[in-house]
């Protein structure tokens, strides 16, 4: 009788959805009476209510051993009555085998869809009618094919598939913590680290000791970049599990990772190079699947590769950094500066902008602005290699390298040449001229060099002469003349 009045205030209590209360009497009967298949029935039905599915599991098969034909006949029996099945079938009343079909809810939430299927099937046999138990068959084979496919996308490294997957097998098995885990993996496997991190932190919140949560949370840390710490999560996970393949290799790979790029970094500020290139190529193929660890390394190697003058190898090092991590600012910078060494200045320009456009500062403003006076400048003539001098001779050198030039491109001196060769020297010659009254004078040599337009400071270059500056040159009132001093050689005089 005391049981049976905890049953019955276990019943109003789940009636009204307080289903703690309902648990506290289903729990005092099963005290009272620990032998009744009933009361186990109904606490499981009210730990699956509060998502306690592996208590539930418990609970639902214990009802089943006490009574594996533990039946209830709809709004007619309130317990279970074996010795009435076979009259009941008989009669054609209709049965519910709760204990089975609980039991088989149970393992199907948990994620174990075979030994659930095995569940409706003994339903079914106890009450071949019974339409749920015939619904959740068929989830239990959906859940089975969505585990099949996961299988074979997981293999090809379909990790978007295998989500996909998860996320539908999850919603007929929401307490499975390997379809949790699975679903954490290929989470962060495509690099969505904060979802990957969440769904490895809730299970860790219910079960402090499992190992492939550990694991997750762990690569998580590791493709972020955190090596450390991602050591510390694979070495506790290994404690839990000795024996798990997956952070027993991640461990390795991370450890090898962080002493090569350590060993390369010491070996740069130490100024060797060389060394420094081998161990940071050599981290590099440790691991292809750590992006933001590899986009570093890509980086630091372009900076040897800059050190070494080697500034197009450095172009793809970081090229390939900002593929991997094209929110790198870093080697976007080390890119746009070899860029700018080798007078690739519209890439630098790109580069800088985009940098610029990412971190709004005063030093990346001027750098963007350094590059875009460079690219306008590329965009003249440049007079400097016209005369053949260097962007800091000094007058006389750009005196002498005018009388040079401006000799050896003179028409007079190719007065006997093709109508073709004539037109290209003559061309020439004015380009001198040009290149000299520029660099000849401090002002415009001071705006020429800082990239200003000298059209719009008044100088128009298509006006000049150059005769006028080869004879304000040369001097003299009669004016030069070129002379013949045999076949191909000539001399020039003052009249």
């Amino acid at each position: 009788r005391e049981a049976e009045s905890f049953k019955e205030q276990g019943n109003a209590y789940y009636a009204k959805k307080d289903y703690n209360e309902a648990y506290n009497y289903y729990t005092k009967a099963i005290d009272t009476c620990p032998n009744n298949a009933s009361y186990y029935g109904n606490r499981a039905a009210t730990l699956m209510m509060l998502g306690r599915f592996r208590e539930a599991l418990g609970d639902a098969q214990q009802s089943v051993r006490l009574d594996d034909s533990f039946v209830r006949v709809r709004g007619a029996l309130p317990t279970s009555y074996s010795w009435l099945i076979p009259c009941l079938h008989l009669l054609q009343l209709p049965l519910s085998p709760q204990g089975h079909l609980r039991e088989g809810k149970c393992h199907l939430s948990l994620g174990n869809a075979m030994a659930a299927s095995r569940c409706f099937q003994r339903v079914l046999e106890l009450d071949h009618k019974n339409t749920q138990a015939q619904q959740e068959l068929k989830n239990a084979s959906t859940v089975l094919e969505y585990e099949k496919i996961a299988e074979v996308d997981f293999e090809k490294r379909d990790f978007r598939k295998v989500v996909f997957c998860m996320d539908r097998a999850l919603e007929f098995a929401p307490a499975c913590h390997r379809f949790k885990i699975l679903k954490a993996e290929c989470l962060a496997l495509l690099g969505r680290y904060p979802e990957a991190q969440s769904v490895a932190s809730d299970i860790l919140r219910m079960d402090s000791t499992n190992a492939d949560a550990l694991y997750v949370r762990g690569l998580c840390l590791y493709y972020e970049d955190c090596i450390e710490k991602a050591v510390q999560f694979f070495v506790q996970a290994l404690r839990m599990a000795p024996d798990h393949e997956k952070a027993c290799l991640a461990c390795r790979n991370a450890k090898a990772l962080k002493a090569k790029k350590e060993d390369g970094n010491k070996a740069f500020k130490e100024g060797n190079y060389k060394l420094a290139y081998e161990l940071y190529t050599e981290a590099l193929g440790i691991d292809p699947n750590n992006i933001k660890t590899n986009a570093k390394l890509y980086c630091n190697r372009g900076t040897v590769n800059s050190k070494l003058r080697k500034l197009e190898e450095a172009i793809d090092d970081c090229t390939n950094a900002v593929k991997l991590d094209d929110t790198y600012i870093k080697a976007y910078l080390r890119r746009a500066q070899c860029y700018m060494d080798t007078e690739q200045y519209e890439d630098a320009v790109r580069d800088y902008e985009k940098v610029y456009q990412t971190e709004k500062t005063k030093e990346h403003k001027q750098l963007l602005k350094n590059a875009q006076v460079e690219l306008k400048k590329s965009k003249r003539k440049d007079y400097y290699k016209i005369l053949g001098v260097d962007k800091n001779a000094s007058e006389d050198e750009i005196k002498k390298a005018y009388r040079k030039r401006a000799l050896m491109h003179h028409p007079d001196r190719h007065s006997g040449a093709s109508a073709e060769v004539q037109k290209e020297e003559e061309k020439k010659f004015k380009e001198v001229g040009e290149a000299f009254t520029i660099l000849s004078d401090p002002k415009k040599k001071a705006r020429y060099d800082s990239g200003q337009d000298l059209e719009e400071d008044g100088l128009n270059m298509g006006d000049f002469d150059a005769n006028n500056i080869f004879k304000a040159f040369f001097g003299g009132p009669g004016g030069f003349s070129f002379e013949a001093s045999g076949p191909g050689n000539f001399f020039f005089q003052f009249g």
